[in-house]
């Protein structure tokens, strides 16, 4: 880690580089391009959620004027799979559909509406079979199989001492059910692409978003029966992807219709309804938390069981439940463990990478546990947490060390010293029935990098260019998170450049090395690194260029200006030089996530976690079931801040989408079909569903494996919320939520069947307004 303190941009709350044109409406997305003569495209999906295809006709649609193409799975001449963990999915369905989102055929033709009526005659032979729609029932003996091999997708578990003993040791044990819903990324940019296929070179160029670009060039080839290398993949900026735009979209149907349209490029954009019931979701959970603790409030024992619905395909579903079994022990130290998790096939919309990753869930259950053993102890919540958050130098649940960077006590001590904390219970008087006020807590921690046994990479270039432009080059991707700025800092901090100097190139598998996904919070701890130690290796490249060409002696000072006995050389001129010579003046970082010892651990675990704490104050309106988050307080571990104001930017965007997960969003299906697959009737929040207030404090606990000392906080920021509102809303009624949202519905209903608060909903008053 780099030890200077002294930085001129790290630590610096600098404006986007990209800000400026998304403001202005300049920015041009991939799913903004349209290229002259472009084809259009459509896909078929399926009638039924689980059925046999008997036989596929496309000789009605390969006949109506304006159709180019008609492709089945008979045009699919490489592997008709796909998928990141393991290739189940089929690309185009050959003898069974498993949900209404697979896709049985793509037309390519003139018009978009053309496109369509295309579809509407291709006629699909069914012969419909039953079907699984929840996840504990796809487990039964006897269940429909919506694979070959069964239901059973995943299973994994961890332990560590005796689960029993710990219980028994035990003063208050205290276990409950919980339930999590399904939820959609709802990202503003759907599905949309551009593709076309270079005759003359035999390269195909695919113009769509998602989070890995050479992961997506892999797969493509692999379905095209193609090298790679005859694959160009472009797929930054992206208008938000949350994880949705991990596993592959569309880019594969892309490809395949470009190979058939003669030259011509083909553009193909979902709707809003297909990739709502197309694309992933986050995991339904259903968790059976329980844990113990003493008459002091050491936690003793913890047992989780967990099922996740998976949906019909695999995609990253064994890795979330991986990530949640990891993050059911929080933050805190445990002496007798048992996590138990199974993700199970069913015929809904299949679940994926979302921002949280399976903390999301176990977290929710979790904290509300740790708030309940608190309350039977008589404890302050946040000492709870405090006296048993982990140190560095811990075992943790997963049976490893952890010896990196360890932030959860100071955002705790934050949290406690907080005037949110402090007054809540004098804000209580300021309300009258039927408003009630309640104030909640709850602490995460998020793993850093892929994990235990998976390469974890990143590479990085910084070429000087023309007019003395430096341009730093990473696979990686911008999807509105703002990580472009923190790495133009990082790279204009090392060079010692101004940040005007600088400009960045992304997520282009001709133009940027493999940065790996733009995933797993790695982003600016990975590639931060590689791009630190690029822009590092240029420096020396540009000093031993410097004494070849005009001797030795000279310094580079601030701006990126050599000067020798007050004569001065600037970058511009270096260019000059180097391009007359041919010279590519380039400096190469690439970074390996730090392995540890042989003695690893247990399960999946990582060796870097971001640690966040949050609270949360709510009114609670018993009349109408309305709860309004008033006040959060949101206290990620950043390490190091790279840009303050971005984190905050995070943050902010963290919390709302944490409080939605708890109060406002879940994709309904019935019998495998969706309910609500459009924006009409899935509630997603609007300004006036935000907190009144969102405060952000960061601390800093360095990370000594990052060159500056960060680490991502992305995550982290999204998850706590959640559980922090459900704290809130049984302090302001003293009822509990085991599943969320926690609708007015919901809230309504809970209070009619307390006896206790039913006088709540009898009391009435203005409400919320």
């Amino acid at each position: 880690m780099t030890t200077e303190t002294a930085t001129r941009h790290i630590g610096k709350s600098i404006s986007r580089v990209d800000g400026l044109e998304k403001t202005t409406g300049e920015l041009k997305y991939l799913s903004d391009l349209l290229l002259e003569n472009s084809c259009h495209g459509k896909v078929l999906r399926a009638a039924h959620p689980h059925a046999r295809i008997t036989r596929i006709d496309t000789a009605k649609a390969e006949a109506l004027p304006g159709v180019v193409c008609v492709l089945t799975h008979r045009h699919v001449r490489g592997l008709n799979r796909f998928g990141i963990a393991q290739p189940d999915m089929p690309v185009l369905c050959e003898d069974k559909v498993r949900y209404v989102g697979d896709a049985v055929a793509l037309v390519a033709a003139e018009t978009e509406e053309i496109a369509k009526d295309a579809l509407a005659l291709i006629e699909v032979g069914y012969d419909v079979l039953p079907v699984v729609d929840d996840p504990e029932r796809a487990l039964e003996p006897g269940a429909p199989p919506v694979h070959a091999k069964g239901n059973l997708l995943h299973e994994n578990g961890v332990a560590k001492g005796d689960v029993a003993r710990g219980f028994a040791e035990s003063d208050v044990v205290i276990g409950h059910r919980f339930r999590t819903q399904m939820y959609a990324h709802a990202f503003l940019e759907i599905e949309a692409g551009t593709a076309i296929h270079d005759e003359k070179t035999g390269v195909i160029t695919v113009w769509c978003a998602g989070q890995y670009p050479y992961r997506d060039q892999l797969q493509i080839a692999r379905a095209l029966g193609w090298d790679p290398e005859k694959v160009h993949v472009i797929a930054s900026p992206i208008g938000g992807a949350f994880g949705g735009k991990d596993e592959i979209t569309i880019q594969i149907y892309l490809a395949l219709l470009a190979l058939h349209t003669q030259g011509r490029p083909v553009r193909l954009q979902l709707t809003r309804e297909e990739s709502m019931e197309a694309g992933t979701k986050r995991h339904p959970f259903i968790i059976d938390f329980k844990a113990g603790a003493a008459k002091d409030g050491t936690f003793k024992a913890l047992e989780v069981e967990m099922v996740s619905d998976a949906g019909a395909y695999a995609t990253l579903s064994g890795p979330v439940m991986n990530l949640a079994i990891e993050g059911a022990s929080g933050p805190y130290l445990w002496p007798h463990t048992k996590i138990h998790g199974r993700a199970a096939y069913t015929n809904n919309g299949f679940s994926g990478a979302f921002r949280g990753f399976g903390t999301t869930q176990s977290c929710y259950a979790g904290e509300q546990i740790f708030d309940m053993i608190a309350g039977q102890l008589g404890m302050d919540p946040i000492d709870l947490r405090l006296k048993n958050a982990l140190r560095r130098g811990d075992i943790s649940a997963m049976n490893h060390e952890i010896w990196t960077s360890v932030g959860i006590r100071e955002t705790l001590l934050v949290a406690k010293e907080s005037r949110l904390w402090r007054e809540r219970h004098a804000r209580r008087g300021e309300f009258a029935p039927p408003l009630f006020y309640g104030v909640g807590v709850a602490s995460e921690f998020q793993a850093t990098g892929l994990g235990k046994g998976i390469p974890d990479f990143a590479g990085s270039h910084c070429d000087l260019e023309a007019g003395g432009t430096v341009v730093v080059r990473v696979g990686g991707i911008e999807m509105g998170t703002g990580v472009m700025t923190a790495y133009c800092q990082m790279a204009a901090e090392a060079l010692g450049l101004g940040m005007e100097q600088v400009r960045i190139v992304a997520g282009d598998t001709e133009e940027t090395p493999d940065s790996g996904t733009t995933t797993a919070s790695r982003s600016i701890y990975m590639i931060g690194n590689a791009v630190t130690r690029a822009a590092k290796a240029l420096r020396k490249v540009l000093e031993a260029f410097v004494a070849e060409h005009w001797g030795d002696g000279h310094t580079l000072e601030p701006g990126g200006v050599f000067r020798r006995d007050g004569v001065s050389l600037g970058l511009a001129q270096i260019a000059q030089r180097a391009a007359s010579l041919g010279t590519r003046l380039r400096g190469e970082g690439h970074f390996v996530h730090p392995e540890a010892d042989k003695d690893f651990g247990d399960g999946l675990p990582h060796i870097m976690y971001s640690y966040c704490t949050q609270v949360a104050s709510v009114i609670v309106d018993a009349e109408t079931g309305e709860v309004r988050v008033d006040e959060v307080l949101s206290i990620p571990d950043a390490g190091r801040a790279i840009n303050p104001q971005g984190i905050e930017g995070q943050s902010d965007g963290g919390v709302v989408m944490g409080a939605s997960y708890a109060l406002l969003e879940e994709v309904l299906m019935k019998g495998g079909r969706f309910v609500n697959a459009n924006f009409t009737n899935y509630t997603l929040p609007t300004a006036v569903d935000c907190p009144r207030r969102i405060d952000t404090v960061i601390v800093e606990v360095p990370e000594p494996t990052h060159e500056w000392g960060a680490k991502g906080i992305g995550e982290t920021v999204t998850v706590p919320i959640c559980p922090a509102i459900c704290n809130a809303v049984y302090d302001a009624i003293g009822i509990r939520f085991f599943e969320i949202p926690i609708t007015p519905e919901r809230l309504t209903a809970a209070l009619d069947a307390n006896p206790e608060c039913k006088a709540m909903r009898a009391m009435r008053g203005v409400g919320l307004a």
